[in-house]
This record gives structure tokens, C-alpha cells and sequence, in this order.
């Protein structure tokens, strides 16, 4: 999984992608660039690059590996995820690739710390209660084991 960065005019930018509808699990749902590793992956960074090309054209020779967020479980689809957090000299052209990816998000980490953007709920699943992460864009909501990484990133870099 890929949380691409970067900075237009002083402020932060991360990229997310909506993915398409026509896909069997998470459709519509926004996640960051990200996918199973392959055979021909050296490692999981090569993964999470290789993947941000297939499906929104970024440029894997663009992105410097800065970090890694917590690494996550989801419970519905049973996968495990390693974020890396990579940044880019300014805003990347990117085309989506309409096979996997409805629409490229472009948002302002500010927008993500403002209060009323984002809210908390807990969820009971198997007999276990869960934080799960809300954040709502106009057009989109975030939730969900994007919104667990969203948070991660943004205690990260800010502090409040």
C-alpha cells in the first residue's frame, strides 16, 4: 500500500483513488494506490509502487520511501497491509486506470485534521469492539482500514 505526499504552495497533499465499481470486493469504497505483491516483486515497497503504476500512473522513479505507518489486518477481507509513506516534487500527472480506479483524489491533509470533517464510531464484530475512522469529503467518505491509516498518518505529522 502506497500513502503518496506531496506539497503544492506550502501545504501537504495526499493522493487516494476511489476504486471502481465494477470490482468485486470494496467497490467505490477510497482507498490509497495498493494490492497483493506478485512474483516478480522484490519487496513490499516495490509492490506498493508497482501498484500505484497499474492503477494511477505514478511514476514508481518519483516516489522516495520516507516511511511506514502501523501495519493493519482487516477483517472483512482477511488481508494484511504494510503502508509505506512516500513523497513526490510537486503535484505527479496521473491518469487512473479505469479498469480499477473510478476517480483520483487529490486532498488537503488540513482538510483531514479539520474537526468536522472527521468522526469515530464503535463497532462490535465477533465479539470484539472496534474504533473505526470516519472521515467525510465532500463526495466521498474515508473509513474503514484507510481511515485506521489516514489516522495513523496524521498523528504522525501533526500535533494535535
Amino acid at each position: 500500500m502506497l500513502v503518496p505526499l506531496y506539497e503544492v504552495d506550502g501545504e501537504v497533499w495526499v493522493i487516494l483513488t476511489r476504486r471502481s465499481w465494477q470490482l468485486r470486493s470494496h467497490t467505490g469504497e477510497v482507498s490509497f494506490p495498493g494490492g497483493r505483491r506478485e512474483a516478480g516483486d522484490v519487496d513490499l515497497w516495490d509492490t506498493a509502487t508497482r501498484e500505484a503504476m497499474e492503477e494511477i500512473a505514478l511514476d514508481p522513479g518519483a516516489v522516495e520511501q520516507i516511511g511506514e505507518l502501523d501495519h493493519l489486518a482487516t477483517v472483512t477481507s482477511q488481508s494484511f497491509i504494510v503502508p509505506y509513506v512516500g513523497v513526490m516534487d510537486g503535484r505527479p500527472d496521473l491518469v487512473a486506470n479505469d479498469d480499477e480506479v473510478d476517480a483520483i483524489l487529490h486532498v488537503r491533509v488540513a482538510e483531514l485534521l479539520d474537526p468536522d470533517v472527521y468522526r469515530a464510531e464503535q463497532w462490535s464484530w465477533e465479539g470484539f469492539d472496534r474504533t473505526i475512522h470516519f472521515f467525510e469529503l465532500v463526495g466521498d467518505t474515508i473509513w474503514g482500514a484507510t481511515g485506521s491509516m489516514l489516522v495513523d498518518l496524521l498523528q504522525r505529522v501533526s500535533p494535535r
